[in-house]
C-alpha cells in the first residue's frame, strides 16, 4: 500500500471556513479556548482540571463500570475505564448519530482519531493518562439520517414505525437487515465478518449500536458513552435549571452570531430561547416558553415551579438541542478535545459563549481524518489509464482531455491545420479588399461557412478518436464514480463494510489506524 497526503485546500471540497477549522484556527481565536495543537493540551489540561469536580468523575467512574460490567473487556480498555478514576485522566472525544451499521465510513475515521491521538499523547506527557471517547447521539430524533446505508452495491433501509430519540427505539427489524448483510458475505472465506455482524444485536437501537461498535474498537480501549441516561443527566441538573431560568444560551449563541456575521463567517445553529427537548417514551418535543409558563406537545402548559420540579425529579426526560448537547458532554466528561467533521465544528464555533456563561471548559476542536481509500480494482484501472493521484483532485472533463492528448496527441492536434486554415482566410479576404463591395461581402460570407464547415470537420475527426478510446474514457468515468460518489466524498457515501469484501474488517480497521495521522491537517489517500 501507499500513502499519499494533499493540503485539503487544494482538493476543492471543503469551503473557505471549513479550511480556516482545519488549519488555520488563529483567526477563529475569538470563537475558540485554544488553536488545536499537541502542545496546547497542557493548557487545556489545567483549564478542565480548575472546574471539573470529583463528584462529576466518580459518577462517570461507576457509569462506566456498570455499563461494562457484562462486556468482554480487552487489557487496554479495562485500564482506560478504571484509569477515569484518577484525576490525572483526561479523555478525547467524537461523536456521531446511530446510523445503521455503523453509517458513512467517516465515524471510523473519527473514532480511530481519537484513539490515535490518545496513544501519542500518552507517549508525549508522563504523568498524564489520556483515554479516547466516543459518544452516542442517542436522544437524536431525526430517524431518516440514520435509517439507511450503502453497503457494495446494495442500499441498505430501516423501516421503523417509531417515534422520539432514536436510541430508544426497538430494534425489531435490524435483525432481518443483519441476515442481508450476512448474504453479501456469503462467498468469503473470513468467519470474523459475522462476529461482527452478530455483535449487532440489543433490545433498543442504542444497546445494538453499543455492541457493534464495542465490538469493532474493545481491543484499542474506546470506551462508549450513551448520555441518555438518568445518573449522568442528574449532572446536568443546574445548568437545566439556569437554561429555564434564565435562557442563558439563547442570549450567547444570540450575541456570538451576531460576532461571527460580522467577521464575515456563516452560522449554522439559530437559537431559540429554549434549547431543551422533552423526552417521552415516543417523542421528544421541544419546550417552549411563553409569557409567565411553558408549553410542551402532548403535555401541556406547565409553571415555571412545576418544570423545575420535574427536573429535579425525572432530568432523564430533558434533552438538549444542538446548542446545548457540546455542553452537556463536557459537563460529563473530563474532555480536552473534541474530534468532529468539519461541518459539525461549523456549529461548535458559535458555543464557546454559552460554555463560559455556564462556567464549563470549552475543549479544542478538531476536524477528523479525511481519506480516499482507493481499492486494488481502481488503482489497477488508474494504472492501465495513466492517472496519477493529482488527476483525482482536477475536472473530470480535463482528465479526459489530458488523456487523449498524451495517448493520441497526433490524431488531436489540429495546430498545423488550424495555422493554414487561418492563412488561407487571411489571403482570401486580403484579396477582396481590391474587389467591388459585393464580391468583398460574398467571400466574408464564405469564409464564414468554411470556418464552421471546418470545425464541424474537427469535431468529426475528435469524436472518432474518442469513440477509438471510449474503453479507456469510461475506465476514468467508472475511476471517478467509485471514488466521489455523486460527485463527494468517498467516506460520506460507503461504508467500512463495503471496503472490505473479503469480509476482513478488523484487518481494514487496523490498516486505516495506521495511517492515520491525528495531528496532521493534510487530506489522506490510501491505494492498495
Amino acid at each position: 500500500m501507499q500513502k499519499f497526503t494533499f493540503d485539503r485546500r487544494q482538493t476543492g471540497f471543503f469551503t473557505d471556513q471549513q479550511n480556516k477549522l482545519i488549519s488555520g484556527q488563529e483567526e477563529l481565536l475569538p470563537f475558540i479556548n485554544y488553536v488545536f495543537s499537541k502542545q496546547n493540551f497542557l493548557k487545556q489540561i489545567q483549564e478542565k482540571t480548575s472546574n471539573y469536580s470529583d463528584d462529576n468523575r466518580n459518577v462517570l467512574y461507576k457509569h462506566l463500570k456498570e455499563t461494562y460490567a457484562a462486556c468482554a473487556l480487552s487489557e487496554k480498555l479495562k485500564n482506560n475505564i478504571n484509569a477515569i478514576d484518577s484525576k490525572h485522566t483526561f479523555t478525547v472525544t467524537t461523536g456521531h448519530q446511530l446510523n445503521i451499521f455503523t453509517g458513512p465510513i467517516y465515524l471510523i475515521y473519527k473514532i480511530l482519531d481519537v484513539i490515535k491521538m490518545c496513544e501519542e499523547l500518552n507517549a508525549e506527557f508522563d504523568g498524564f493518562h489520556f483515554v479516547p471517547c466516543y459518544w452516542m447521539a442517542s436522544e437524536d430524533h431525526d430517524f431518516e439520517e440514520i435509517a439507511s446505508t450503502t453497503i457494495f452495491s446494495e442500499n441498505l433501509y430501516w423501516e421503523a414505525n417509531q417515534k422520539g430519540a432514536v436510541g430508544n427505539f426497538s430494534s425489531n427489524g435490524l435483525l432481518e437487515l443483519r441476515e442481508k448483510v450476512k448474504q453479501l458475505y456469503q462467498n468469503t472465506s473470513s468467519d470474523s465478518i459475522y462476529s461482527i455482524l452478530d455483535a449487532y444485536q440489543g433490545e433498543t437501537l442504542a444497546e445494538a449500536h453499543f455492541n457493534l461498535i464495542h465490538e469493532l474498537f474493545k481491543d484499542y480501549g474506546l470506551i462508549i458513552i450513551d448520555g441518555n441516561k438518568k445518573n449522568l443527566k442528574e449532572l446536568f441538573i443546574p445548568h437545566l435549571h439556569k437554561e429555564i431560568n434564565e435562557q442563558f444560551s439563547y442570549k450567547s449563541l444570540k450575541s456570538t452570531n451576531e460576532l461571527i456575521e460580522k467577521n464575515g463567517l456563516k452560522t449554522q445553529v439559530n437559537p431559540r430561547e429554549i434549547n431543551l427537548f422533552y423526552l417521552s417514551e415516543q417523542s421528544r418535543e421541544r419546550i417552549l416558553h411563553l409569557e409567565d409558563d411553558f408549553f410542551i406537545e402532548g403535555i401541556g402548559r406547565l409553571s415555571r415551579e412545576e418544570l423545575i420540579n420535574e427536573i429535579l425529579e425525572f432530568p432523564e426526560r430533558f434533552s438538549p438541542n444542538v446548542a446545548l448537547r457540546p455542553l452537556y458532554q463536557e459537563c460529563i466528561l473530563p474532555n480536552l478535545c473534541y474530534v468532529g467533521g468539519v461541518g459539525e465544528l461549523s456549529y461548535w464555533i458559535q458555543l464557546k459563549k454559552i460554555f463560559e456563561t455556564a462556567g464549563i471548559t470549552y475543549p479544542m476542536i478538531k476536524p477528523r481524518s479525511s481519506i480516499l481509500w482507493i481499492d486494488s480494482a481502481n488503482a489497477m484501472r488508474m494504472q492501465k489509464s495513466n492517472l496519477v493521484i493529482e488527476d483525482l483532485f482536477s475536472d473530470i472533463t480535463n482528465v479526459k482531455k489530458q488523456y487523449l492528448m498524451s495517448n493520441s496527441a497526433d490524431e488531436i492536434d489540429f495546430s498545423i491545420s488550424d495555422n493554414a486554415f487561418d492563412e488561407l482566410l487571411w489571403q482570401l479576404e486580403d484579396k477582396a479588399k481590391f474587389m467591388d463591395i459585393n464580391t468583398e461581402k460574398m467571400i466574408a460570407a464564405e469564409s464564414v461557412k468554411l470556418a464552421k464547415q471546418y470545425g464541424y470537420i474537427k469535431e468529426k475527426l475528435l469524436k472518432s478518436v474518442k469513440q477509438k478510446h471510449e474503453k479507456d474514457l469510461k475506465s476514468i468515468d467508472t475511476v471517478f464514480d467509485r471514488l466521489f460518489p455523486n460527485g463527494g466524498l468517498q467516506e460520506r457515501h460507503f461504508s467500512i463494510f463495503s471496503l472490505c469484501p473479503d469480509g476482513n474488517v478488523q484487518e481494514r480497521i487496523a490498516q486505516i489506524y495506521k495511517y492515520i495521522e491525528p495531528f496532521s491537517p493534510e487530506f489522506l489517500v490510501v491505494r492498495e
